[in-house]
Formats: structure tokens, C-alpha cells, sequence
């Protein structure tokens, strides 16, 4: 990780910060475990979660309760360390300003509607909540408007678009597949999880036309079109099998292909449930830092234009040949046992040549992006594609501490489209928007980014960027609790990747810039 100052960087100078590849004073880690020195017993203690607290993670759904698997000593030297931005400020770099926030509104504004992805079309973005969805207007970024709330609840209703189809992911067992639906529990035959298909030929009136139930439900999803045009395939991902689930049993080492018919969405079915770790994937760690087990992907990152996709799988990375769209083929596995906890997502430089794959240590719950883990947990593993293998070259971090109360650690990002440079902005929930450039796959080094002071100085919010996304010359950056941010980043690469237009964008589904 490259500890370098941002190209212009506006930054506090407040005495006695530790920067983040320190180690705090007084904490030591032991077999991947923190402990305090001195104190009483000297051991650890599992568990970073009252009882209720746990409720309540499990509940919000997506990997959050996977804070509670942390030692409770964690945090311990927490109060050493100081944040680079407090409540109510920011700290930003001078290339990197907020031009605009729309916020949450009516049933999407709840203490649980969380916001979640966004994809793009056109002059329309297209945000997730866990209560449905919202069209947004940006045709003048600065003033976004919005023009459409879809109430159809069903954590996490990650959203993707091909045409006019717009795709929800639904993690959540529910009564039934409508969106006057209720939770119902999983243990039960008649309940139902999968993804939603909805028409969006009319942005501000979309219309449910469709509905897939999937194995284990769908977590996220990922678009792959056919080479003619005529479909789009779903690879749709989920994990957590439990005997007790009738329709998510283990072992589960697969993921959905669902087939949908462009001119004729109600047609939409499951065609394929590929096994892309029929030997077993990683058996996962007992220690609450290390490695998850595989019994599912988290996320499959498309790249349609190369024929390739990327896996994010629990415990294991892969990278898959999709030429036959229906029957991905897995050309190289990847572990990292001493760094990487939950392989979360990929995402491919424009040439095909490096994945960036993200480690979401704690669920994104909880506060890793301090001294107390260093530079390499909770962050980007940068791997190049060498005839076709993965092969790891560096980790790359934010260079801020954040506090206690702040849930942070590597989340949703995507490629800024600059020809001839690989830079990426990416969302660090509560750790904000950082851009960086990994050209040098070895010596990755942030560029620019925009950093919020914690919701609460009391407690631990769940909060912060979830997706932050570069689409047609601006950053847009969906908030968990504070809706649609926009963001203008200036430069000479900014002004390149500004000449860039595109239709339409998916992270999960990465389109080519050079044509």
C-alpha cells in the first residue's frame, strides 16, 4: 500500500495521529487475533457482539452479522487513535468535491431501508434500497431529481440494467415473490427468494414483469448478454446453505444461470446451476480473522467484451471463461489465508489484464480501517492475469484511520475509464470514496478521495458509501443512510476519462472503454 500524499490533498494536521500502517501502541497481534498487552488475563475473547446487537445484524441481512465472528479485543487501543476526519467534518482532496446529495425520502428513508448498488442508463441512475428502488434524473448532476420510488422490499435489491430491464437481487426469504410480500422463513417450502425483473422502457413507471426463484436466493447478480443479442444471462450469486433450508441445502458451490429473453422478459427461467467447486472450496478457519469457508460466491464480476469473469467466492477467487455464456468454464483458484477473510467482489482493469478483487473483513460492519489491522486486512488484493492465472502483486488500503464508531473496510467501486492508466473509485462505507491508480499493479497509490467524520462519536452506525461509481464524467456515490451523493473530480486524467461516454453501466457487467 503506497502511504504517499493524494495529488493535491487537503488534510487536517492535528498533533499525534497514527497513520494507518502503524500498530498502535499497547496492541499486538497474535496468530491474527489483537490482544492487550497488560491486561488482566491476556486472552481473547470471541465475540464482538452483545446478543442484541447480533439480532439486529442478522436481521439488516447482507454479511453484517459476520462482525459478531470478530475477538472482542478487536478495539482494544481504539481510543488511541485518532480519525482523520471528526463528526461533521470532512476531509477530502482538493481534486475531489461533493457537488451534490440527494437524500433518502418517504418508506426508503427508515432506520432500515438501507441504500444499497446503483446502475446506470442513459440520463437515469438507478439506486437499490432494501425496500425497492429509486430512478434518479441526473441529466444535470449537480441537480439530480427524483422521478420514481418502487416500494417492492427484499434485502438487498442489488440492480442492474440491460435495455429495458432493469434486475433486482433479493437475499431475504419471503412470503411470496410480489412486492406486497412479507418475511417468511427460509426453513419454509412456500417461501421464496430470487431476482425480480422489472420494465423500464418508461423510467418513471417501471413494471414488474417477471420473477426467478433461485437456490439460497440471490445475493447479488451479474449480467452477461448473449453474443446475438437476443438475451441476457443472470449469473446469479448467493451462499450460506443450511440444512434446515429446503431450497438452499449444502453443500452449495454453485451459482443460478438464469436466461432472460430480451423482447419476451416473463419467459425468464433458470437454464444452468454450474458447479465451480465440485472438489470443494476452502474449508474456511476457525480463527474469527481468517479465511471463510466457500459454500457459495458473493459476487461474479462480468467482463462480456473478453469472454471472462471473475468470482468473489467466500474463501476463494477464481477467473472463469464465459464464452459459452451458459456454462462458465473456472480457468484459475486463488486463496489468501493470512490476509483475506470474505472475498467480496472483482473487478477487471480495461485491458483484461489485473483483477482487483475486495476483502470485507467484518461483514462491513465494523471498524477495520484502523492501525489495529494494518495495511493488508480488510483491503484490495491486486492480481495480474498471466495466461490466464491469477498471480498476486500488492494490497492496496486507505491511507485514513477511522474511528471506532465507523464501519469501514474495501466495498463496491468500479474503473474510471482513462486510456492508458488503470484507476478505480471505490467505496469504503463509512471510510468514504477513495480513487486510486494501480498502473503499477505492485505500488498501488490513491489519487483522490472524499471522507465523511462518523455518523456518531457514541456508537458503532451502520452508515457510508456503499457503491461509488464513475459514470459519464462524474462520481456517484449511493449512501447507505444519506441517499445519492455527487461528486466532480478534477485533473488531467479526469478530463480524459470525461471524453468517455457510455449508454449504459453495470460494475458486475464491465463494459470496454475502447470501443
Amino acid at each position: 500500500m503506497s502511504l504517499r500524499t493524494p495529488e493535491g490533498t487537503r488534510r487536517s494536521t492535528r498533533a499525534g495521529r497514527t497513520p494507518l500502517a502503524a500498530v498502535a501502541a499497547g496492541v499486538v497481534l497474535v496468530a491474527g487475533l489483537v490482544m492487550a498487552q497488560g491486561s488482566a488475563s491476556g486472552e481473547v475473547v470471541p465475540g464482538a457482539c452483545t446478543p442484541e446487537q447480533a439480532a439486529r445484524l442478522q436481521a439488516a441481512g447482507d454479511n453484517f452479522a459476520e462482525r459478531c465472528r470478530l475477538p472482542g479485543q478487536l478495539l482494544s487501543g481504539m481510543d488511541r487513535v485518532e480519525a482523520t476526519a471528526d463528526q461533521g467534518e470532512v476531509d477530502r482532496s482538493a481534486n475531489m468535491r461533493l457537488i451534490a446529495n440527494l437524500p433518502r425520502s418517504g418508506t426508503f428513508a427508515g432506520e432500515e431501508a438501507y441504500g444499497t448498488d446503483l446502475a446506470f442508463r442513459g440520463r437515469y441512475a438507478f439506486g437499490g434500497n432494501y425496500q425497492g428502488f429509486t430512478v434518479y434524473d441526473i441529466s444535470r448532476p449537480a441537480k439530480p431529481r427524483r422521478v420514481a420510488q418502487v416500494v417492492c422490499p427484499g434485502a438487498q435489491n442489488d440492480v442492474s440494467v440491460h435495455r429495458d430491464l432493469l434486475v433486482l437481487s433479493v437475499d431475504e426469504s419471503r412470503s411470496d415473490d410480489t412486492c406486497r410480500s412479507e418475511p417468511a422463513p427460509a426453513s419454509r417450502k412456500s417461501s421464496w427468494e430470487g431476482i425480480r425483473v422489472f420494465d423500464i422502457s418508461r423510467p418513471a413507471k417501471p413494471r414488474y414483469v417477471a420473477s426467478v426463484e433461485t437456490d439460497c436466493g440471490s445475493h447479488t447478480h451479474t449480467l452477461a448478454p448473449s453474443k446475438d443479442g437476443r438475451a441476457v444471462f443472470v449469473y446469479v450469486s448467493s451462499y450460506g446453505p443450511s440444512e434446515d433450508q429446503p431450497d438452499c441445502k449444502p453443500p452449495h458451490d454453485a451459482i443460478s444461470i438464469v436466461k432472460i429473453p430480451v423482447a419476451k422478459p416473463a419467459r425468464a427461467r433458470v437454464v444452468a446451476r454450474p458447479r465451480l467447486f465440485p472438489e470443494g472450496g476452502n474449508p474456511g478457519s476457525l480463527n474469527p480473522l481468517g479465511s471463510s469457508e466457500t459454500s457459495g460466491c458473493h459476487d461474479v464480476t462480468a467482463y462480456p467484451a473478453q469472454d471472462l469473469a471473475a468470482g468473489a467466492c467466500m474463501g476463494d477467487g477464481i477467473l472463469m471463461d464465459i464464452s459459452d455464456r451458459a456454462r462458465p468454464r473456472v480457468l484459475h483458484r486463488v486463496r489468501d489465508t493470512r490476509n483475506f477473510a470474505f472475498w467480496h467482489s472483482a473487478t477487471f482493469n480495461n485491458a483484461g489484464t489485473k483483477v482487483v478483487f475486495t476483502d470485507e473483513l467484518g461483514g462491513g460492519s465494523a471498524p477495520t480501517c484502523s492501525p489495529l489491522l494494518g495495511s493488508t486486512r480488510g483491503a484490495n488484493g491486486i492480481y495480474d492475469v498471466v495466461r490466464k492465472r491469477l498471480v498476486f502483486r500488492s494490497y492496496y488500503k486507505i491511507p485514513r484511520s477511522q474511528s471506532l464508531t465507523e464501519n469501514c473496510v474495501a466495498h463496491n467501486g468500479s474503473l474510471v475509464p482513462v486510456k492508458g492508466r488503470d484507476i478505480m473509485v471505490q467505496a469504503w462505507y463509512q471510510g468514504g470514496t477513495s480513487v486510486f491508480d494501480f498502473t503499477d499493479s505492485r505500488n498501488p497509490r490513491e489519487i483522490a478521495h472524499f471522507d465523511r467524520g462518523a455518523i456518531s462519536d457514541t456508537e458503532l452506525v451502520l452508515g457510508g458509501s456503499w457503491s461509488s461509481y464513475w459514470y459519464n464524467g462524474h462520481v456517484y456515490s449511493h449512501d447507505i443512510t444519506r441517499g445519492l451523493d455527487v461528486f466532480r473530480v478534477s485533473g488531467r486524467w479526469a478530463d480524459r476519462a470525461r471524453k468517455v461516454r457510455m449508454g449504459t453501466f453495470n460494475a458486475q457487467s464491465q463494459p470496454s472503454y475502447d470501443g
